[in-house]
């Protein structure tokens, strides 16, 4: 039967008139970039993720990049996070001058171990930068009580993670800041590149939107240097479509990530762990092999079989080449270093049925068996 390793074709069919319909409205207005559309996508954003101000953008590098700058982290600066992450996570530090600081993960959740921060921290540094990784939340009622301490900013990375909760409050609420990603194979994702960023900072959220339209508040006006950062319509419009189902996809994720913990019990896997203070919406469902040789056995058995599956991810990002051609010592981060080529994902989208699961299992199962 084959299994993919998401189902966008399955979402579009699901929703087909009401996307199509944004379509046919967008293309018969000729309004394109901004509009009435991205405002009210705003509204719905903020009000679901619980904050007073939401600031569409082009995508969620962006979102990350528009808060840095807006923060005023500038060269000479450390912004601490996580090296195991998505690329961007760093860019967005470096494209400001500043330099990432990393910290080693936790075992199961893979997110940032908060008790490595404080070790971290210098007299050069700016902020903290948590991803929320996989769909769960950072522990941030530890680290924002770290940076407190420390009068330290903390920018969340919740790219991976909107719909998920933390002590009964949504990520992208849980900081200053917050960057979501809108690409297509995120919870929610539109039809090509989109971001958004979330706050209650009044002056952050208008510095960010103003740097995303090239520096100016005004038509034509300018009194800083900016970037061309803007949403499109036709992407607001998607969005907008989806949004009010996004709760019941990540609950079709979670029942699915159930299943697979119950069926995957005992196989010779680490499978993820999922902490008390909130829901994890599972963007990925993602499994730790022995070894990476293991982790290439079973990732090529699932290919001959037809079921999808991906490395998350094959290097940290401190063993990344950008980072060792420096010539620099590099960290001693142990818990990431373990996940290099270890760590795969099984196929875990809203709809998946029993029956693919099945297979997927069945799949892993029979590979690990040889």
């Amino acid at each position: 039967m084959g299994v993919p390793l998401l189902d966008l074709k399955a979402q579009y069919v699901g929703l087909k008139d009401e996307l199509d319909a944004v379509w046919s409205d967008v293309m018969g207005s000729a309004g394109f970039i901004g509009g009435p559309r991205v405002k009210a996508l705003e509204e719905q954003v903020a009000a679901y993720c619980g904050t007073k101000y939401a600031v569409a953008c082009a995508n969620g590098t962006d979102a990350l990049f528009l808060i840095m700058h807006a923060l005023g982290i500038h060269a000479g600066d450390e912004v601490i996070t996580t090296p195991f992450t998505f690329f961007a996570t760093v860019e967005c530090i470096a494209h400001v001058g500043a330099t990432p600081v990393f910290v080693d993960i936790e075992p199961g959740t893979y997110n940032m171990d908060v008790t490595k921060v404080e070790a971290a921290i210098t007299a050069n540094t700016k902020a903290i930068l948590p991803v929320h990784i996989f769909g769960q939340c950072v522990d941030m009622d530890a680290l924002n009580a770290i940076a407190e301490a420390h009068g330290l900013v903390v920018v969340e990375d919740a790219c991976q993670a909107i719909g998920a909760t933390y002590k009964g409050r949504r990520a992208g609420s849980l900081a200053r800041a917050a960057a979501f990603s809108f690409f297509p194979s995120k919870n929610l994702g539109c039809a090509g590149d989109g971001g958004v960023i979330t706050t209650d900072d009044e002056a952050l959220a208008a510095s960010a939107r103003k740097m995303a339209s090239h520096g100016s508040s005004k038509k034509y006006y300018h009194d800083t240097f900016g970037t061309n950062s803007r949403l499109d319509s036709l992407q607001a419009g998607i969005l907008s479509v989806k949004l009010p189902h996004l709760d019941e996809w990540n609950a079709s994720r979670r029942a699915a990530a159930a299943i697979y913990d119950e069926a995957l019990a005992g196989v010779g896997l680490d499978l993820p762990v999922e902490r008390t203070y909130g829901e994890m919406v599972y963007h990925l469902y993602i499994v730790k092999a022995a070894s990476a040789e293991i982790a290439s056995k079973v990732t090529r058995a699932m290919g001959e079989a037809g079921v999808g599956t991906a490395l998350y991810y094959p290097l940290s990002l401190h063993e990344q080449e950008v980072f060792t051609k420096t010539g620099d010592a590099l960290p001693s981060l142990p818990v990431s270093e373990s996940c290099d080529g270890r760590t795969f994902a099984l196929p875990c989208f809203p709809g998946i049925t029993r029956a693919q699961q099945d297979e997927v299992v069945a799949a892993v199962k029979e590979a690990l068996a040889h």
